[in-house]
């Protein structure tokens, strides 16, 4: 067990946001599981603003286990990728892992992880074996992972399972980078040197809902797409030139009717069709257009990610 003054080899850091049903069974499997280990280990939760009784069950468990647990309350909900960089940037493993609180990601599996990183792997993903998601969440997320692919050069397998391992140079180089909006499973991948990915078993959640929504899930995948990739913008611009092309020559294929043929009103219902289908091009260009200009306004504000209200950690002489 790791005690105050050895330092531990793994870090595990959770991110919690309203989980208090099923926090308990999640103590119950997690701290069996690493107390089985061959590494030092640390666990280090991080309450992303919780408005129900998370808080105080994390408390709790720091009281049981305060040599292997490590709290970090934030003042407010900053989201999932803000309360996983304020986890890494208190680990002090040499491997990192992440994983949700909800139970979909078996703990079983963090044995599995530590494998791959003990053969020299500085980053290792995860490919859910069988999704208990609903059917329009794996659809969604296959086609984004298709689309990914496409415009950028990282190949994430299953993006959206958050058990994942990382080596300490990685999280280093993701800590050091002062992008506001990031996806950090992608940003480790691009700085990784020897990747792999690994296939683990995926369970329905053990209590709670899911805190990601269908437009919460469009918005991540536009902010991967925008965030990693001008692809988007490149793709437009070819869109629009072929538009332009078109445009042209129907209006002279109209001017050489008019001097043929003279006035006709009958094409009147087609040219308004053609002219909305020209201005939906335009709003989704202008919206993509959007995404871009929105992420250098977020940059440019420097705000922080997040505000720590409290942190437990006896090493700092936090009284358990």
């Amino acid at each position: 067990m790791t005690n105050n003054f050895e330092a531990p080899e793994v870090s595990i850091v959770i991110p919690v946001y309203n989980e208090e049903a099923v926090l308990s069974l999640l103590f119950e499997r997690l701290y069996p599981v690493l107390e089985s280990l061959k590494h030092r280990y640390e666990v280090i939760f991080v309450d992303d603003g919780s408005h129900d009784h998370s808080a105080a069950l994390l408390r709790k468990q720091f009281q049981l286990f305060p040599d292997t647990t490590r709290v970090v309350f934030l003042r407010a909900n900053a989201g999932q990728h803000s309360a996983l960089i304020a986890g890494f940037e208190r680990a002090r493993g040499k491997y990192i892992l992440t994983l949700d609180a909800d139970l979909q990601n078996p703990p079983e599996e963090i044995p599995n992880l530590l494998l791959k990183m003990d053969e020299g792997y500085d980053y290792v993903g995860t490919i859910r074996r069988q999704r208990k998601d609903s059917l329009w969440r794996h659809w969604a997320s296959l086609a984004m992972n298709r689309l990914r692919e496409k415009i950028t050069r990282i190949h994430i397998t299953d993006q959206g399972c958050m058990m994942r391992g990382y080596h300490r140079d990685i999280i280093d180089a993701v800590l050091a980078t002062t992008e506001t909006n990031t996806f950090i499973p992608a940003l480790a991948y691009l700085y990784a040197g020897n990747p792999t990915e690994i296939v683990i078993d995926h369970e329905e959640r053990a209590a709670g809902e899911s805190k990601y929504s269908l437009f919460k899930l469009i918005h991540l995948n536009f902010d991967l797409m925008t965030g990693f990739s001008i692809a988007p913008l490149q793709a437009f611009s070819l869109i629009g030139i072929g538009v332009s092309i078109f445009s042209l020559l129907f209006v002279l294929y109209l001017g050489w009717r008019r001097l043929m043929v003279g006035p006709e009103a009958e094409g009147v219902f087609t040219l308004f069709a053609i002219v909305f289908f020209l201005i939906g091009i335009l709003l989704f260009g202008i919206g993509l257009l959007g995404e871009y200009i929105g992420r250098i306004y977020s940059q440019t504000r420097s705000r922080p990610r997040y505000l720590v209200k409290a942190v437990l950690d006896t090493a700092k002489g936090d009284k358990p």
